[in-house]
């Protein structure tokens, strides 16, 4: 099928996130992924050690010689960390990629707690990136910071909330939320607005899952399918990847990236 996704995102030394999960993910689904690396962190299952940010101007030069040269159907935007990044990688797709679908997973803490934005930026992200979003994929904590305030009990009406932010669609991913069902909520512009159900599996291999899930958001989307399908086909290939994790590190341990179903390439209903 191919699909160009260009993936703005930090690396993961431990190889479960970050760049390295998407590459991995957007390859395994049959596309082409380019990169620009917007940060390295020293980082294992057991969580982030370091990190070294790459200056802003720099990451904007990757993602500009990839578009002029190689294109994008899709751009996946992960990790950013800081306000001048953010206004670097937003400058670039509003002279270069304007008419490209963007997936925004507005990363902010890692699974082990550090922290992978820095709290001034998200005014940032919230004025300059989500409104460009073609989708923002969200888990709970992300969502209640963006909303502000106390936000509504249910999925759908913090989802439907982050909308008011400017996206044009918003995946509320419910894997915080306690119970032997994961529900997610999927809500667009144009009125679609439904739960998406899965059984949890009772696993600590779930490193990456976010970043996972939005790069084959993305990989749905360049290779021309609704929204609706993509992120069908997404949760399938996440949950499989869960389900067959190879068990490594001592940790959140990192999914299984490369395994070939067919129920995970191709539309689902849930």
């Amino acid at each position: 099928m191919q699909g160009r996704v260009l993936i703005v995102a930090g690396s993961d030394s431990g190889g479960g996130a970050g760049i390295q999960a998407d590459i991995k993910t957007v390859t395994a689904l049959d596309g082409f992924a380019t990169t620009a690396v917007t940060a390295l962190t020293a980082q294992n299952t057991r969580g982030v050690h370091d990190i070294l940010d790459v200056p802003a101007a720099f990451v904007a030069r990757q993602m500009q010689v990839v578009l002029d040269d190689i294109g994008a159907d899709c751009i996946k935007i992960g990790m950013l960390h800081r306000a001048d990044i953010i206004d670097a990688v937003c400058d670039v797709i509003a002279s270069t990629a304007a008419r490209v679908p963007v997936v925004v997973d507005p990363v902010m803490v890692a699974k082990g707690g550090h922290p992978l934005l820095e709290p001034e930026a998200v005014a940032t992200l919230s004025r300059r990136l989500i409104p460009i979003a073609t989708v923002l994929t969200p888990n709970l904590p992300e969502a209640e910071i963006l909303a502000g305030g106390s936000p509504p009990g249910n999925p759908l009406h913090l989802a439907a909330a982050l909308l008011r932010l400017g996206p044009r669609a918003v995946l509320l991913k419910g894997g915080h939320l306690p119970g032997a069902t994961v529900v997610d909520a999927l809500v667009d512009r144009d009125g679609m607005a439904e739960t998406l159900e899965s059984p949890r599996l009772d696993t600590p291999n779930t490193h990456g899952t976010g970043c996972t899930l939005a790069s084959a958001i993305a990989i749905g989307l360049a290779q021309g399918l609704p929204l609706r399908e993509a992120v069908v086909r997404a949760r399938a290939y996440v949950r499989e990847a869960i389900r067959t994790a190879p068990g490594y590190g001592h940790g959140h341990g990192p999914l299984n990236h490369a395994h070939t179903v067919r129920r995970a390439k191709s539309p689902l209903r849930p």
